[in-house]
């Protein structure tokens, strides 16, 4: 008897093409009061400086994107102005009127603490304002490195009012990665909202006048009003592979403009130097930056979010 080594039963055929991975994509909201470390933390979940950072409270005031673009697909973090509660003029409330319409459309809501600051009114109003998001929720307890953290366990205490916690310093870049790996897992499937090598949403005349922005307040630290604001005039090539920027630092009052210009120009001139230092080392060319100063004391009234 002969056994033959093939079936009359034919054989079913299998598909062994592998389905292609889903791609992700959104928007992950960051909010938080005032200087809890918002823009340092997107800063370091980009992994490039496009958010201006200052020890002086309510410096971003515009919805910055910081984006993130991996094999998994791409994170569109934005970052909101916090609360400053009670504030009657007209910039901070464009500023809460700019963060509820950040809250409105968001994939994904990340709410930044600071244990080392006592909760206060604007805490308990940022609370209640995330208290009504429906999406994912995680809470980032940020500023681990410091050595003083007597509000530490008040912040542990409510991680049972979000999905996930996740306790990093933003300054020092530590414990980011987990936070990042789980922004993917929960983040839903979509295409990319900006090309690949794209970091920011911000015109580079924006970025710049933040950046000027940002060295005002670093240099000045509590002495200047957050009401000073800067606009970019210019930006063009010249010879030599020099570019040519023009920008007018705007305040309020003539006595915050005497503070600005310091004496003899020192301020100004020192300003002027420590952003072209950085904007050379971003742009790979020289920069020729042109910094004037003005008093206006209305132009908040023409502030748009």
């Amino acid at each position: 008897m002969t056994i033959s080594s093939t079936s009359d039963v034919p054989e079913t055929e299998i598909d062994t093409t592998e389905e292609a991975p889903k791609t992700k994509a959104g928007f992950v909201v960051i909010v938080g009061r005032s200087n809890v470390g918002k823009s340092t933390l997107m800063n370091a979940l980009v992994g490039s400086k496009v958010a201006i950072t200052s020890p002086k409270p309510q410096t971003t005031r515009l919805p910055i994107h910081g984006i993130l673009t991996r094999d998994e697909g791409q994170i569109v973090f934005v970052d909101t102005p916090g609360m400053l509660k009670g504030a009657k003029d007209a910039l901070s409330k464009a500023l809460t009127e700019s963060l509820k319409n950040a809250l409105s459309d968001v994939d994904i809501l990340m709410y930044v603490a600071d244990p080392t600051r006592v909760i206060g009114d604007e805490e308990k109003s940022m609370l209640r304002m995330v208290e009504q998001i429906d999406k994912p929720k995680i809470m980032v307890i940020n500023k681990m490195d410091d050595n003083n953290k007597p509000y530490l366990d008040f912040y542990r205490d409510l991680s049972d009012k979000f999905d996930y916690t996740f306790e990093v310093s933003a300054k020092e870049s530590a414990h980011i990665k987990p936070l990042i790996d789980k922004l993917f897992e929960i983040l839903p499937e979509g295409e990319q909202f900006y090309p690949a090598y794209q970091i920011t949403n911000m015109a580079n005349n924006v970025w710049v006048s933040e950046l000027i922005r940002e060295k005002l307040y670093l240099r000045l630290r509590q002495e200047v009003p957050y009401t000073v604001h800067v606009e970019v005039t210019a930006m063009e090539e010249r010879e030599n592979n020099v570019l040519y920027i023009a920008a007018t630092v705007f305040t309020t009052e003539d006595r915050y403009k005497r503070m600005i210009i310091g004496q003899g120009g020192r301020g100004i001139r020192e300003i002027g130097q420590s952003t072209r230092k950085e904007l050379e080392s971003v742009m790979g060319k020289k920069i020729y930056l042109d910094l004037q100063v003005e008093t206006n004391p209305h132009w908040m009234l023409r502030f748009e979010i």
